[in-house]
């Protein structure tokens, strides 16, 4: 079985975990609004299997980004119990530990669009300059920094997405959706976290590049 069959199963793993996810749907509409993207990161992903061809590392990236938010969709962001989870495993509550006064599951998430975002930008601009360049490779540097600029554009994208929402919808469907938690200041976080992550992402490639070379 190729490298892209394999790809292929994996995307059908996640979508039907996606459907699973919507079994005695705790939120249903707002979470077929979730999904919207679930579903174009998927056929994205798809499409990639027989033309992109991300690297196994970037494909594994964007998985897991597509898995931390089915969760997150599954309980809208705002209320995804890991609380709840991590003191039936340890006993001690996270929220007490760090007098945390916000579910915060939806600031993980943003940090990974930015830890995982960036392989996968990296891998499409190196395919991207390859093409197009096929004598001179895409100096590494260069396609770090482009790589996090996307992730960061993107990132800036989906937060006017999720202003605009808030104008459209009634107050209630936008806090759902956007999951603010009365927070005026949660895009700017939300963009700093992703920030952080892909700044995360270069050192961690750099640092493996590094024992590599050693």
């Amino acid at each position: 079985m190729s490298l892209f069959d394999r790809q292929k199963i994996v995307l059908l793993t996640t979508f039907l975990l996606m459907v699973l996810s919507l079994r005695n749907a705790l939120y249903p509409a707002e979470q077929w609004l979730q999904h919207t993207p679930t579903v174009l990161m998927l056929l994205g992903l798809l499409w990639s299997t027989g033309n992109a061809r991300l690297s196994p590392i970037a494909f594994s990236c964007a998985i897991s980004f597509i898995a931390l938010h089915i969760i997150g969709a599954r309980w809208i962001y705002s209320n995804v119990p890991y609380d709840a989870w991590w003191e039936s495993l340890t006993g001690s509550s996270l929220s007490k530990q760090f007098d945390w006064q916000r579910n915060h599951y939806d600031r993980l998430v943003h940090f990974a669009s930015g830890c995982f975002g960036v392989p996968v930008a990296f891998d499409w601009l190196k395919q991207t300059w390859d093409a197009s360049h096929p004598k001179v490779s895409l100096p590494k540097r260069w396609g770090w920094f482009l790589s996090l600029c996307v992730v960061m554009a993107v990132g800036a994208a989906y937060e006017v997405l999720e202003w605009q929402i808030a104008m459209l919808f009634s107050p209630d469907q936008a806090e759902a959706y956007n999951g603010q938690q009365g927070d005026l200041w949660d895009a700017q976080k939300d963009l700093c976290l992703a920030g952080i992550g892909g700044l995360a992402a270069i050192g961690i490639h750099w640092i493996w590049s590094e024992m590599r070379r050693d």
